[in-house]
C-alpha cells in the first residue's frame, strides 16, 4: 500500500472547520436547504463523502456521481447503506492517511460516466480532499461536519488551488528506489 499523503497535526485542526458552505439544522432542515441549492445552482456533478451523507442524498432521491463510504458512522461499524451505484471499488486508505489506490479509484470515477460507489477498508474523511481536487468544475463536494450538518464544497479553481496546498504539507516523502 503505497501512502501519498499523512495527515499532520496543524493539517487536522485545519480540517475541523468546513472547508466549505456549512449547513446547520436538524436533519429536516438540512436536507431541505442543501435539495433547494443542489436545485438552484445545478452542479455539475454531486459527490457525497460519508456514509450519513450518502445515505440522506439518497433517500431523498439524490444519487451522487460517487458516494465514498468506509461502512461507518462517527467511527463505529454499521451496516452498509444500500446506494445505487453502477460500479463498485474497493479501496484501502488507513486513518490519517491517503494511499495511492484511493487516489486512483476517485479519478477513475470521477473520469468514467457512471455512478460509481467506492467502499473504503480504513477510512474516508481525508478523502474529501482528493475528491475536491479531481472534481469537475461547479460540482458539488458534500460531507458531514459532526453534530452540526452538512458541508457543501463548490469546486472552482481557488477551492482546488486550496486542497492542493493543504495536500502539500501531507506529502509523504517517498524514498526512491
Amino acid at each position: 500500500m503505497n501512502i501519498l499523503y499523512t495527515l499532520t497535526p496543524e493539517v487536522r485542526i485545519k480540517l475541523k472547520k468546513p472547508i466549505g458552505i456549512l449547513i446547520q439544522g436538524s436533519y429536516t432542515e438540512t436536507m431541505k436547504k442543501l435539495l433547494n441549492i443542489i436545485k438552484e445552482e445545478k452542479p455539475s456533478a454531486i459527490i457525497s463523502v460519508g456514509d450519513m451523507v450518502s445515505k440522506n442524498l439518497t433517500e431523498n432521491h439524490v444519487l451522487p456521481q460517487l458516494a465514498i463510504v468506509d461502512n461507518k458512522v462517527m467511527r463505529r461499524n454499521i451496516r452498509p447503506i444500500p446506494i445505487r451505484a453502477e460500479k463498485t471499488v474497493y479501496v484501502k486508505n488507513p486513518p490519517g492517511a491517503i494511499t495511492e489506490e484511493a487516489v486512483t479509484a476517485i479519478q477513475g470515477a470521477l473520469k468514467s460516466n457512471r455512478h460509481v460507489k467506492i467502499i473504503v477498508d480504513g477510512e474516508e474523511d481525508l478523502l474529501t480532499s482528493i475528491a475536491v481536487l479531481y472534481a469537475p468544475q461547479n460540482s458539488f463536494v458534500l460531507y458531514g461536519q459532526p453534530y452540526e450538518g452538512i458541508v457543501i464544497v463548490k469546486v472552482t479553481p481557488e477551492k482546488k488551488a486550496e486542497i492542493s496546498e493543504i495536500l502539500k504539507t501531507m506529502e509523504t516523502v517517498r524514498k526512491t528506489k
